[in-house]
């Protein structure tokens, strides 16, 4: 089966208002930079995003934020975004905060069906509030619950016409467990290859998962926070 889509364009057009969104990426590397630009000029509003972090100011998600298209985020980093934290304090956006292993295992349990699970991590900190807590071997354990979206954004290194993705190296980050925990998966790829080409040993998430994919145009590959040493 053919997946390939013509543009980011024609990738993200069904993308309604309200819906639930997970992008992959950690900081600026392996984010889906094609498809959220196609995402800002769609305009579609009352997004609730599921990310490690929301980009930067005026690049990545930072560039959804600006045009107010966020309603609602679940992460666990948002320290390189100014636009973020003054909408929190106005209360103009819904924020979740998550240890960052915690969020990675609510996704991978999403995608593999479990409903819930018991954590360490959170236990008597604000984390904790309002949730279930369980003693198993003299220790506290908070239940947390899957994630799911409507629609996740991912980017890879290499796919093919079949979906089936490869990454390369950190730019893997969060992007093969959102790419297993929503309903529709569409894939950006930097090399766009024939069935067949991919060895099978290399493939980290099979075309089954993915239901868009297209070959992206450029990619900026900008640094979130350059830290230089005097000479």
């Amino acid at each position: 089966m053919n997946k390939v889509v013509a543009s980011a364009d024609a990738a993200v057009a069904d993308i309604p208002e309200g819906a639930t969104l997970m992008v992959g990426g950690f900081g600026l590397c392996g984010i889906p930079e094609n498809l959220i630009a196609a995402l800002v000029r769609l305009g579609v509003k009352g997004l609730r995003t599921i990310s490690n972090n929301m980009g930067v100011d005026q690049f990545g998600m930072g560039r959804m934020l600006e045009t107010g298209m966020i309603v609602g985020h679940t992460g666990s980093y948002v320290g390189e975004n100014r636009l973020l934290e003054e909408k929190v304090l106005k209360g103009e956006i819904d924020l979740t905060l998550l240890p960052q292993g915690t969020l990675a295992e609510r996704i991978r349990a999403g995608g593999a069906g479990i409903p819930a699970f018991y954590t360490p991590a959170g236990v008597g900190t604000l984390v904790a509030e309002n949730k279930e807590t369980r003693e198993f071997d003299g220790k506290l354990y908070l239940l947390e619950h899957w994630l799911r979206a409507d629609f996740a954004l991912v980017k890879a290194w290499k796919g093919d016409t079949m979906g089936n993705l490869v990454y390369k190296k950190t730019a893997r980050n969060f992007n093969p467990m959102m790419a297993t925990a929503a309903k529709v998966t569409i894939a950006e790829v930097e090399e766009l290859v024939e069935p067949g080409e991919i060895d099978p040993d290399h493939v980290v998430t099979p075309g089954i998962y993915v239901k868009r994919i297209l070959k992206g145009e450029s990619y900026e590959r900008r640094i979130e926070r350059r830290t230089v040493r005097k000479a």
